[in-house]
């Protein structure tokens, strides 16, 4: 297993999509877009690779944020290697020098991945290489735009050392873990993130209640989008009901694409206040802390 870890918004979730080939993580221009640990899979002749997609490492607020800092902790440990994800900054900050600490602590083979090359000249690519080689001495450094799909397969040969000799661990085809209900909810919860903007989407949880296939193969959904204040379930509801229409709208046709039939999709938005500091909430909502 290659965990990849990495500061908030630095393309962990679209690179695993971009090395899966499918899309298995949700992604978001805003940061700790991804709550939970994400297993994505590509198998490639005799070698199978399983990603594991974490939440960004960032200062938690609430109860939902030390469970996010705690799957990273968790999720950069019993691995294969580990892939820190960085930005080319020409320095080592605080959440990157944290997980560097811990991945020496533990004696993990890390490669580093200086992620969204396509934004910076050549000149300030090396300096961002010398920081990091001072800070670790990283088994392999590879720049790479995950984004354009640049650097992807030199980053493969260099992964499949790490791999170890045995059976796999998933049948071929098989590119997630995830099934098909909470993949459809984090569908939802991206719409939010897309279309809502400042707080509100990180204030947000979906909760998929029915997921049922009909004899004709069409599948109905129904999901429950919780929000913390009366104020937010206006807002994410809009004018007339044409804000959450065009969320529905937008995650239907995503839906359909990843499960390859027609979706009735049926949303609804309820009020939970300070849902992200109530433990039984975010265990309802797919998080748990005992994992």
């Amino acid at each position: 297993m290659l965990t990849l870890c990495g500061r908030p918004n630095v393309g962990k979730s679209t690179l695993t999509n971009a090395l899966v080939g499918e899309k298995v993580a949700i992604v978001s221009s805003k940061p700790q877009t991804t709550r939970n640990r994400i297993c994505g899979v590509l198998t490639r002749g005799e070698d199978q690779f399983v990603f594991l997609d974490t939440p960004g490492l960032h200062k938690a607020a609430n109860r939902l944020g030390d469970y996010m800092v705690d799957v990273v902790k968790k999720s950069v440990a019993d691995v294969d290697a580990v892939l820190l994800l960085v930005e080319p900054i020409p320095n080592v900050g605080k959440p990157e020098a944290e997980l560097i600490a811990q991945i020496k602590a533990m004696h993990l083979p890390a490669v580093l991945v200086i992620n969204k090359i396509d934004t910076v000249d050549k000149p300030q690519l090396l300096a961002v290489m010398d920081a990091y080689r001072q800070a670790h001495d990283f088994a392999a450094i590879l720049p790479i735009s995950a984004k354009r799909g640049e650097g992807l397969e030199d980053l493969l040969t260099v992964l499949a050392g790490f791999l170890p000799e045995g059976p796999a661990l998933f049948p071929p085809g098989v590119v997630t873990d995830q099934p098909e209900r909470q993949i459809c909810g984090e569908i939802l919860r991206e719409k939010l993130l897309y279309c809502l903007d400042k707080e509100i989407p990180h204030g947000t949880a979906v909760e998929v209640t029915k997921f049922s296939e009909r004899e004709n193969g069409m599948i109905d959904l129904h999901a429950t989008i919780y929000c913390e204040k009366d104020s937010h379930k206006g807002i994410i509801i809009g004018k007339q009901g044409a804000m959450l229409k065009k969320i529905s709208t937008m995650a239907r046709a995503d839906m359909e694409r990843f499960l390859g039939t027609k979706v009735y999709l049926e949303t609804w938005v309820k009020v939970k206040e300070r849902w992200r500091d109530n433990l039984n909430l975010i265990r309802s909502f797919g998080f748990d802390e005992r994992d």
